[in-house]
């Protein structure tokens, strides 16, 4: 296992420990200097279950060609670690393991002939509160969510606070983490605790199950379903 010691502006990403040669090529990622505006990533080698016992893993890279097991990889992460986001690396042109993938609880999903600079990007996108996905996939992942039973049924709308009405409001429009704590002008910690009532309330584990879920439970009126889905898909890239 490789950690290294972060600064205060950086963020450690993990890199499930698999095949020492893409490992090697999943490294050159974090070569590439970082913006002005983002934090630098630091990469974190290690095997799956050694990185979800890290307090400071937010972020995971999953490369399903990997011997690591792939999609059970995903599910345990989201069975342990449900708060960690997970970036997929698949086969191209598979929309059904895309879309397998992103309910599973993926914020991102890249084919293996993505260069490092748009891996990288797709990272920062994570990093910011985004999803980086086609919006076509998107779109279907909205539909399959609409037309399951537990969304269709009518459940106890709870009551939501000023506060977390104006960060769902921002959410249903697309904007990242930063962004809303800059508009409300508080911590972007502060942010993901109000995202994650928002979530507990709802019983959705990421933001477009959120997203869908509160439309469909009247949670924010003003909205109507297609903006909704624009909404969601707004800032998705790909």
């Amino acid at each position: 296992m490789t950690p290294k010691n972060p600064g205060p502006q950086t963020i450690r990403v993990g890199l499930i420990a698999g095949e020492p040669v893409r490992d090697a090529g999943l490294k050159t990622i974090f070569d590439l200097p970082a913006q002005d505006d983002q934090a630098q990533l630091v990469p974190v080698i290690g095997s799956l279950m050694e990185l979800l016992a890290l307090d400071g893993i937010e972020y995971v890279v999953v490369d399903l060609h990997s011997s690591l097991g792939g999609l059970e990889a995903l599910e345990t992460i989201r069975r342990v670690r449900p708060e960690i986001r997970s970036i997929v690396i698949g086969p191209e042109g598979d929309e059904e393991l895309m879309l397998t993938s992103i309910i599973a609880g993926a914020r991102a999903y890249l084919g293996h002939s993505a260069g490092p600079e748009i891996v990288r990007k797709a990272i920062e996108v994570v990093t910011t509160g985004s999803i980086w996905a086609p919006r076509r996939l998107l779109c279907r992942v909205i539909d399959r969510l609409l037309s399951t039973p537990s969304v269709q049924q009518a459940t106890t709308v709870q009551q939501l606070t000023p506060r977390e009405q104006q960060v769902l409001e921002l959410i249903l429009n697309a904007h990242s983490t930063r962004e809303i704590a800059a508009r409300l002008g508080i911590e972007q910690r502060t942010v993901k605790a109000y995202i994650g009532r928002l979530m507990r309330k709802t019983g959705a584990d990421n933001r477009v199950k959120l997203s869908v879920s509160a439309l469909s439970r009247s949670m924010m009126p003003d909205f109507e379903g297609r903006k909704t889905r624009d909404s969601v898909t707004g800032q998705i890239t790909n």
